[in-house]
């Protein structure tokens, strides 16, 4: 099959999504599928407004049709409903191509927090976008109930993994300081929540990895923390096997997926009772769920390390990406149905 995934977020950023699509790309390619990403690299950029790490296509409607034309997709695949993902929506309704969209991020409360802008008003855009698709793919079936709720159709799951080759626990690795060390990996962003965890009253060392807006404000706020930016894989591998406590302090991601790679490390979990932490981690014993995110916190340090390895386990790139396919592949079954009744009820 010939797939084409067009997707405002690649790389150099480093987030949930890029990891995703990266790790379902090198997959689909492995298992024998044809693979082509668009991505803001290959047109003419500018910055996102307060995000200026991201870039944001500027009228590829043209470039992309014709990178469509060429590859002549099976199915064509939105990951993102940025301007990207806007291009190819229109051209996969202009060429006929069968069209699948997925769920990644929170949008709306994300637009909300750094914007103020009504979630009403980008739900309605979202259901616009998502409407002209065979299939939605979320995450968890938390989230795709919440869409459900909010007039979305065509909802399936599409659940995430992690690389064990990577992420598992490397033996005589400390992060520096005081114990316990309670570690936050990701995003330094007012949508994150990250000042929720660096406020609490806690024995030990806290740990702040990764890059954002308020990072330089943040850092200027809670100078007691120990803060490292942007790491390679295997040295976030060696940070979380590093630590006691995997944080995780935002109520609006869709999934988390630094949640099972802390969890593949052996970092138990804390974090509040939200999507996200209730789908990943449900009633296992390798993390602590609580409103008062200092008791989970205190929780999760009485947790064996074993837990979490165990439970990290049945999240795998491969099961995600066989559920990936399936939704794909009856996304061109259903166009190919559909145009086979228009041909045979025409005159």
């Amino acid at each position: 099959m010939r797939i084409l995934i067009a997707t405002d977020a690649w790389s150099p950023q480093v987030n949930g999504v890029v990891r995703t699509l990266k790790a379902t790309v090198a997959q689909l390619r492995a298992s024998g599928e044809e693979v082509e990403v668009v991505e803001p690299g290959q047109f003419r950029t500018i910055a996102c407004p307060t995000y200026p790490e991201i870039r944001l296509s500027v009228r590829p409607y043209r470039a992309l049709l014709q990178r469509v034309d060429a590859f002549a997709p099976d199915v064509l695949h939105v990951a993102t409903e940025g301007p990207l993902g806007l291009a190819a929506r229109r051209i996969a309704q202009r060429m006929g191509v069968p069209l699948t969209t997925a769920y990644h991020t929170r949008f709306p409360e994300y637009v909300k927090a750094r914007f103020g802008v009504p979630l009403a008003w980008t739900y309605a855009y979202l259901r616009w976008f998502h409407g002209a698709a065979r299939v939605t793919l979320v995450p968890t079936p938390v989230v795709r109930a919440d869409l459900a709720a909010r007039g979305f159709a065509r909802l399936a799951l599409w659940s995430r993994g992690v690389d064990t080759g990577i992420f598992h626990p490397r033996e005589g690795r400390r992060l520096e300081g005081t114990p316990p060390i309670f570690l936050y990996v990701g995003r330094v962003a007012v949508e994150k929540n990250v000042e929720a965890f660096l406020r609490l009253d806690l024995p030990g060392t806290k740990w702040v990895v990764g890059e954002g807006p308020d990072l330089e404000r943040i850092r200027r706020a809670y100078p007691e923390a120990r803060f490292l930016g942007v790491l390679t894989q295997d040295r976030l591998a060696e940070v979380y096997s590093g630590a006691d406590v995997f944080v995780f302090p935002s109520r609006t991601d869709t999934f988390g997926l630094v949640l099972i790679e802390a969890l593949a490390c052996g970092c138990p979990v804390a974090a509040y009772p939200v999507t996200g932490p209730l789908d990943v981690l449900g009633d296992a014993a390798a993390g602590a769920l609580d409103e008062d995110l200092r008791t989970a916190c205190l929780a999760a340090l009485r947790i064996p390390r074993h837990n979490a390895v165990t439970h990290a386990r049945q999240y795998t790139w491969e099961r995600a990406t066989e559920q990936f396919l399936q939704h794909v592949r009856h996304a061109v079954s259903e166009t190919a149905a559909d145009d086979s009744r228009a041909a045979a009820s025409s005159p």
